[in-house]
């Protein structure tokens, strides 16, 4: 049917009225909105509220952090021997290097004699074997004793136990909150031993006991280490390991050595 315009003509007014923005379109006659009937909208129904209200999801909680060096004094100071206090630093997982150790190196020697060497932490050989002082470090060890009379077995046995029982990764030195974590352990593994002097063979043994490092400066040096409400008189010395790749410190460690009969000489 044709319509009075044209079908193209219409659409391009259409088009063009777009453009411009007519966006709806409006009647032929005006409309009167304030002559039309005022229609208020219907509310809106209230649900009721349901008896059963729906409780919040619960909040998660962190769990609170634990005190590490808090737990290790517990445990430390729950033990009542020797043995007790081992399987304590067996279970204690409060430190990072026990997972990555194959071993916990406890101690050597003869637990009571008078003499208590505390060592650095474990290394490769002593992580392998599972003792104290294995492989080379072990032979010079037991030579640097043998000078003195003294041995870790015999008639006049040392004892000994490291700053910490467990190999850092890569033979590392442990870092300082891994020292602060194992002391409670190290002070209580020596007031169970209850030796008569210390050898602190490292600085390692140095920095746990006596806050100082620097073993060329501190070795042969007298000091007083407090252990509980004792105060022992301790000798820091060259590690054998040091020994074994600083041949030239041989001489100053033999003297330490001598420094250390004369005070067991003097305590018999």
């Amino acid at each position: 049917m044709e319509s009075g315009m044209e079908f193209w003509t219409a659409k391009a007014l259409l088009d063009w009225q777009v453009e411009m923005g007519c966006d709806e379109a409006i009647g032929d006659e005006p409309v009167d909105r304030y002559a039309l009937k005022d229609v208020k909208p219907a509310p809106k129904p209230v649900q009721a509220p349901s008896t059963l209200a729906s409780a919040p999801p619960p909040v998660a909680t962190p769990a609170p952090e634990v005190d590490q060096i808090s737990a290790a004094r517990d445990a430390a100071n729950a033990a009542q021997d020797l043995a007790a206090l081992r399987a304590a630093m067996a279970t204690f997982e409060g430190c990072a290097l026990k997972p990555v150790a194959r071993n916990l190196v406890f101690s050597g020697g003869i637990a009571g004699a008078p003499v208590m060497i505390i060592a650095d932490a474990p290394d490769r050989d002593d992580d392998r074997a599972g003792e104290m002082f294995a492989g080379r470090t072990g032979a010079l060890l037991d030579k640097m004793l043998a000078a003195i009379g003294l041995g870790r077995s015999g008639d006049a046995p040392i004892y000994a136990a490291p700053v910490l029982p467990w190999n850092p990764p890569q033979n590392r030195d442990p870092d300082a909150e891994e020292m602060a974590m194992m002391l409670p352990f190290l002070q209580r593994h020596i007031t169970l031993a209850a030796p008569k002097i210390l050898i602190l063979m490292g600085n390692g043994p140095c920095q746990a006991l006596l806050g100082r490092s620097g073993m060329t400066r501190l070795h042969g040096s007298w000091a007083d280490v407090q252990i509980g409400s004792a105060s022992l008189p301790a000798i820091p010395m060259f590690a054998p390991s040091y020994l074994l790749t600083t041949p030239s410190a041989k001489r100053e460690a033999w003297g330490d050595l001598l420094s250390l009969k004369a005070r067991l000489k003097d305590l018999s």
